[in-house]
């Protein structure tokens, strides 16, 4: 649905736009997150609150597990009332792990929110990068080929990705020669292949 918007909207701006007047260029924001190394500390200390959080998790029902075991081996000890406030306690462990999982994972949980907080900074340094490099090269549009609007065939020419890596301080040619000798950095939206492209556009 939100792709058959954008291009909807897409089109009416070009419709609209002097052809003449049109000038556009396209990046990779996947690649060159991948290769930025304030992002990939970043995503560093996201696996570190996510492994943390999920041992909290665990350690929680293995204590229940724990529990349950105790009380089915003593049940037959207990009386009517003892049972029913070892299944209340039991009940409220549980509940409690839910809740605590639901508070971490869930929508908008602490991970969402310490992951938003910790790819900030690179985020909006990318933004600030691709915002100068528009203003420089006088682009009426700038797509990024890792979004979700689908680009079927990019031309290397409309390709600003390196322009951008150069005014990030990264050198494009070093990093995409690393990246065809080796597997390139995991990255939030996964891992991608280094473009091909070996011109730059004017």
């Amino acid at each position: 649905m939100k792709k058959g918007l954008f291009f909807v909207l897409l089109c009416a701006v070009w419709l609209t736009t002097p052809a003449h007047a049109q000038k556009f260029g396209y990046v990779d924001t996947e690649f060159i997150f991948s290769k930025m190394p304030t992002y990939q500390k970043a995503l560093s200390e996201v696996d570190k609150f996510t492994d943390k959080w999920s041992k909290d998790i665990q350690d929680k029902y293995v204590e229940i597990e724990k529990l349950q075991k105790t009380y089915q081996a003593e049940e037959i000890l207990l009386t009517d009332e003892m049972k029913r406030d070892r299944q209340r306690a039991l009940s409220e462990k549980e509940r409690e792990a839910r809740e605590y999982n639901n508070k971490v994972f869930g929508y908008e949980g602490l991970l969402f929110q310490k992951k938003k907080e910790l790819m900030k900074a690179p985020m909006e340094l990318v933004q600030r990068a691709i915002d100068k490099v528009a203003v420089q090269r006088k682009l009426d549009f700038m797509f990024d080929k890792a979004s979700d609007f689908v680009m079927l065939y990019t031309n290397p020419r409309h390709d600003y990705t390196d322009y951008v890596m150069e005014e990030l301080g990264l050198d494009p040619a070093s990093t995409k020669a690393a990246a065809g000798n080796t597997s390139a950095p995991k990255t939030i939206a996964g891992d991608s292949p280094a473009i091909n492209a070996t011109t730059k556009p004017k």
